[in-house]
């Protein structure tokens, strides 16, 4: 079951790849406070930083030494300042702090690093960020202090979650908790991004999540026959992503999966071809929809708003989780959703993404593919060309960076197998077989 996912591309095709990735590192260049390492989420002014955006600016960082678009010193400068301070901002139950119980809030003020607005405290969004100083920690692995620096606050920032407490008396992980009405109603149940959560919370040394939490999210999976694929179903795309930009799922396998004969990268695979198959079926019928056009996700939309569209009165959403085949859809596509599959399905990725920079400039902008775009809700001054997402974000443009480095050397994959606490996470999980 083991698959290679780097080949020897074709040299156009490699400069073009090369380009992407390095337009798309660049946000996290340009859009992080050199103070304290936060990274705005997105790149619309005034913007609070997002702290899944730290962690994937983390793991984008040894990529970019190793592509040498940042040199080893200044990578090594950037990630002191985020781990350090993450370790000496406030923690406490209080409503104006940075995080509480290990876990951080979703969205920071990027000057002082304090809560922005009222938002949650985030279990996910912190395991992206933990996940990326675990990267940091496994990269920068020389006998420096700076070096020895980062395995040290990497490793006690990630010992310092307290994984029991973020499940509030249940099996399962909490979405959240906020100081004004405690844990949020909802959990991680059913299939979708937090299998990176769930492993990193039982690989913790200090206070991990008992095993049966692992059991317990399996076990609202759906499992479904579409277009003639058999899966693990999640509608949106960055499902099927997200951890997988750290975990190499290739070939090891839990119960869950044992039991229907795949691996969750050959999962991801079908879930890739379905939103495919989607796109050229096109059943809502909207405009551009095809074989190299589609790519359903979280993403920014042209608002919540109706039109009349070709004589069809057409829905129009703000962000939120567009899925194939089952919705919702109001015809908006995320490029850079498209290239986060690379690893899982080049032959169809590869095309698409040649297809959307040639056929479609309007969605390329500063940082690789701006978020997303919308032919079927036209643009009254400028017909044609429908509508397009004014905004790069931090937590598009890091999978882009990740999930092509995966696909042309294993980089992060690598680093992450090599690191003791995923490993013990995924065999508490129950992960057998392959490279574990």
């Amino acid at each position: 079951m083991q698959r290679q996912s780097h080949v020897k591309l074709p040299y156009l095709e490699d400069t073009r790849l090369d380009a992407m990735q390095r337009h798309a590192f660049e946000y996290f260049l340009n859009e992080t406070n050199p103070a304290n390492g936060l990274v705005a989420d997105k790149s619309q002014p005034g913007a609070p930083a997002s702290i899944a955006a730290v962690g994937f600016a983390l793991a984008a960082y040894p990529v970019g030494v190793e592509r040498a678009w940042i040199s080893r010193a200044e990578a090594i400068g950037r990630t002191l300042a985020a781990l350090r301070f993450f370790w000496t901002s406030a923690q406490g139950p209080s409503p104006d702090l940075t995080g509480h119980k290990g876990f951080y809030y979703h969205f920071l003020d990027m000057t002082s690093g304090q809560r922005a607005g009222d938002c949650e405290l985030s279990t996910v969004d912190t395991g992206f960020l933990l996940a990326g100083m675990l990267a940091a920690a496994a990269y920068f692995d020389r006998g420096s202090e700076d070096e020895q620096e980062i395995r040290t606050l990497a490793d006690a920032l990630y010992r310092r979650a307290d994984w029991p407490w973020a499940c509030d008396g249940g099996a399962t992980l909490t979405h959240g908790w906020t100081p004004e009405a405690g844990f949020l109603p909802y959990r991680w149940e059913g299939y979708d991004e937090a299998v990176l959560l769930y492993v990193i919370g039982l690989g913790s040394p200090t206070r991990p999540l008992p095993t049966e939490s692992y059991a317990a999210w399996t076990s609202t999976y759906r499992w479904k026959e579409i277009y003639g694929y058999e899966l693990i179903y999640g509608g949106p795309l960055f499902i099927h992503q997200y951890s997988h930009i750290w975990i190499d799922f290739r070939g090891i396998q839990d119960a869950f999966a044992r039991d229907r004969g795949i691996d969750y990268f050959e999962n991801s695979r079908r879930a890739t071809h379905v939103q495919r198959e989607y796109a050229i079926r096109n059943p809502l019928e909207f405009v551009g929809y095809g074989e190299n056009f589609w790519g359903l996700t979280a993403s920014d939309g042209p608002g919540w708003t109706t039109r009349r569209v070709n004589g069809i009165e057409r829905a129009f959403f703000d962000y939120v989780a567009r899925g194939a085949p089952y919705g919702p859809d109001d015809g908006t596509v995320a490029p850079w959703a498209v290239v986060a599959s690379l690893p899982f399905a080049p032959e169809i990725v590869l095309p698409t993404i040649r297809y959307f920079q040639d056929v479609y400039p309007q969605v390329t902008g500063e940082y690789c593919f701006r978020c997303s775009f919308n032919l079927s809700f036209q643009n009254d001054a400028n017909a044609g060309v429908g509508w397009t997402s004014p905004y790069h974000y931090g937590i598009n443009l890091g999978p882009v960076v990740l999930m092509c480095e995966n696909y042309r050397s294993d980089l992060l994959w690598r680093l992450m197998r090599a690191c003791p606490y995923v490993v013990t996470g995924l065999r508490r999980a129950g992960f057998k077989g392959g490279w574990l």
